[in-house]
């Protein structure tokens, strides 16, 4: 049991500091300061976390018996309330009800050990609630994120499972429910990085899809029609997909109307966020030319559609498509 736990911290601290990396590889400016330190503070914790079950299991300190590991408990469920603020409530901007989000550390302080760490999750649960209803407010959208919601789907049983282990916790060994907790901890970061790489843009779907959701109609006198055929006109036939450069504001001037217009256009009428909807599109058109010009590179191939790097194609074509470029075009060589 030892070995899976070590085995499960392993994998953990690891995947904290690959994913830190890669925040700070893929989008180190695009958040706002609030919520990459919150992104910060939620992998720190895990990260300290298992660093003390690592001590128990290993018996070579004990730092679970602390008002510090207290504390970092407490600090899981705000910084998780902040990073993923702003991808479920686009629209809403920081207000002074924010700063109770800080009370659950005071509770950290105040109640005794015995208490505190139950309550920690107590506390947790309460945060899960909110997630499932800020969830359950994208229903109109599920069918765009079949998958993605699978995922969530399994961090939610991951979730009830850590609240049963701690109604548990009495019946316990500290060694049995430390081994269980970190090995629940482990599955829950490994399903959060299979997404991520199954879906490298969700956060941002995700976020756009929100915003859609919010956004009062801006389509009420406007043919809808009219703009739909001039969309694929643009797209299909003048293949303005192509363009490295191409943003929500750059085509929506082309068809005269304003982003808003636009974007609440392509998710309602296409069930897709902007982002989604132009990979599509490349990706489309990288299928066909994979065949059709076979001795051309797949890079070659990938920067032509409108890609501006080999990673962000291979990564969009494995989540449309489910396969790379490569693997594609020599199935398609062997069944033609």
């Amino acid at each position: 049991m030892s070995i899976i736990a070590l085995l499960a911290i392993g994998f953990s601290l690891g995947a904290v500091l690959l994913l830190m990396l890669a925040k700070q590889c893929q989008q180190p400016l695009s958040d706002g300061i609030a919520d990459s330190l919150a992104g910060f503070m939620l992998l720190l914790g895990l990260a300290i976390i298992q660093g003390v079950h690592l001590g128990v299991v290993t018996q070579l300190f004990d730092g679970f018996h602390t008002r510090g590991y207290a504390l970092v408990l407490y600090s899981i469920a705000p910084s998780f309330y902040f990073y993923s603020r702003q991808i479920l409530q686009a629209n809403i901007n920081y207000r002074p009800l924010d700063y109770c989000h800080a009370i659950p550390l005071l509770l950290g302080l105040l109640l005794p050990y015995r208490l505190a760490v139950p309550g920690a999750f107590v506390v947790g649960c309460g945060y899960l609630l909110w997630l499932a209803l800020n969830v359950y407010q994208l229903r109109a959208q599920r069918q765009r994120f079949h998958l993605e919601l699978l995922a969530l789907a399994v961090l939610f049983v991951i979730a009830i499972a850590v609240l049963l282990l701690v109604f548990i916790k009495p019946l316990l060994t500290e060694q049995t429910f430390v081994v269980g907790y970190s090995v629940l901890i482990s599955f829950a970061m490994f399903t959060a990085m299979l997404t991520l790489l199954r879906f490298p843009t969700i956060v941002n779907d995700i976020s756009e899809a929100v915003q859609a959701s919010y956004i009062e109609s801006t389509l009420k006198n406007v043919d809808k029609a009219a703009l739909l055929a001039k969309l694929n006109q643009l797209m299909i036939i003048d293949q303005l997909y192509r363009l490295e450069t191409l943003n929500l504001a750059m085509l929506a001037e082309q068809l005269a109307i304003t982003p808003h217009q636009l974007s609440e256009l392509i998710n309602t009428e296409c069930q897709q966020g902007f982002s989604k909807y132009i990979r599509q599109h490349r990706i489309n058109e990288a299928m066909r030319l994979l065949i059709l010009e076979p001795n051309a590179s797949v890079l070659a191939i990938g920067l032509s559609v409108g890609f501006n790097t080999q990673s962000n194609f291979y990564a969009a074509f494995k989540e449309l498509v489910g396969m790379t470029p490569g693997q594609y075009r020599k199935n398609q060589r062997q069944t033609g």
